[in-house]
């Protein structure tokens, strides 16, 4: 049997078939329609924000929250992410300076932002990585000082809070992904969150989500068409309703892979964070192959061989990335690149047998005898 190093979580076929029924009986596919508006109400329920949008992905919702906040210059974010992030900088015209990461959690290092800061710089752009939280004290201490933004990537930590917090409430915004592969997803989409007290914003997010459309007669911003549908609205009501007990089926998954691999010589794994609910997104393992006498890539065949299928993730880092690899130096975030050569996702998801769990790790275990 092949595992795969994730698979997306799906309701009932006839919930699903009972949630879009009104679409076909209304013929209203699209453009904020009556599911997407049910669906954001109940999303700013869950996840505890006073402002919620809504688009088509977790891509253009990053980019058109850039656009929406009015950056410039220079960006602080990670190369220690999807490549998405990157070019969502990159496409608002904006320059990205890459910050290393912490080694415990692999998040922003907050004490190597400052000396980054030009008379450039008009925002940072941190990653929660693996549903692991930045530091978001130290990196709003630093913003407030610095006269920055801060926009979160949390694409991997939807329904994760910090001391009594979602996630979202941190920083000017904060950017979910849907993607199928995530937690929680709509098949694809996205969502911009923020707090109400930003003018304005919550009026350009839906212009430029919608071509620029300010009214009938009104195209006052070059925009995009980013908006969600009805049927990814649709998927997104059905999955909410089940989400928490999806993420304690994952945190059984999670709990087994530590049973077998904490306290390895040469595996790292990350430990569980202070004061955060998590949401046990991803299964990041690092190996050291100084103590191992064998490398990740040697582990990522073997298993492949046995037909399970694990993921490099975060590999390469994106300032590696053909289209950057010439403008950045990857030598100038260690940590990064050392992280990079060395992490494997093991499989994760809901439904993983932990039959499975025990025989994956079986496998790395014999490996390193």
């Amino acid at each position: 049997m092949i595992i795969l190093v994730t698979r997306s979580s799906m309701p009932e076929l006839d919930e699903f078939v009972e949630e879009i029924k009104p679409i076909f009986e209304s013929h209203w596919l699209t453009n904020m329609g009556p599911v997407y508006k049910r669906f954001q109400y109940q999303l700013k329920d869950y996840l505890s924000v006073p402002q919620l949008s809504l688009f088509v992905n977790g891509h253009m919702a990053l980019e058109i929250a850039i656009q929406a906040l009015k950056l410039t210059g220079e960006v602080i974010t990670t190369p220690y992410t999807f490549v998405s992030t990157t070019h969502a900088i990159v496409r608002n015209g904006l320059k990205p300076v890459f910050c290393d990461i912490k080694p415990d959690d692999y998040t922003m290092d907050p004490e190597k932002i400052e000396e980054l800061i030009t008379e450039k710089t008009s925002a940072i752009i941190p990653v929660h990585v693996y549903g692991n939280i930045c530091d978001v004290e130290s990196i709003e201490r630093i913003a407030r000082k610095h006269h920055l933004k801060v926009i979160y990537d949390a694409a991997h930590t939807f329904g994760v809070t910090y001391k009594g917090r979602g996630v979202a409430t941190f920083g000017d915004a904060s950017m979910f992904s849907f993607h199928a592969t995530k937690v929680f997803h709509t098949i694809e989409g996205g969502a911009v969150c923020f707090n109400g007290e930003q003018n304005g914003l919550k009026e350009d997010l839906y212009g430029l989500k919608n071509f620029g459309i300010r009214n009938e007669v009104v195209v006052d911003a070059v925009g995009a068409n980013s908006k969600m549908n009805e049927f990814q609205a649709a998927m997104g009501l059905c999955n909410l309703r089940h989400l928490d007990g999806e993420i304690e089926k994952r945190s059984r998954v999670v709990a087994r892979y530590r049973e077998h691999l904490n306290g390895v010589p040469g595996i790292k794994l990350v430990q569980p964070q202070k004061d955060v609910k998590p949401n046990y997104a991803y299964f990041p393992v690092v190996f050291d192959e100084t103590v191992l006498g064998y490398g990740r890539d040697d582990m990522y065949e073997m298993l492949k061989q046995h037909d399970i299928f694990t993921r490099k993730y975060f590999y390469p880092l994106t300032s590696e990335f053909q289209c950057y690899s010439d403008k950045y130096d990857a030598k100038d975030t260690p940590v990064a690149l050392e992280t990079s050569k060395r992490v494997l996702t093991l499989p994760l998801y809901a439904d993983l047998d932990l039959s499975d769990v025990d025989r994956i790790c079986e496998l790395i275990l014999g490996y390193r005898e």
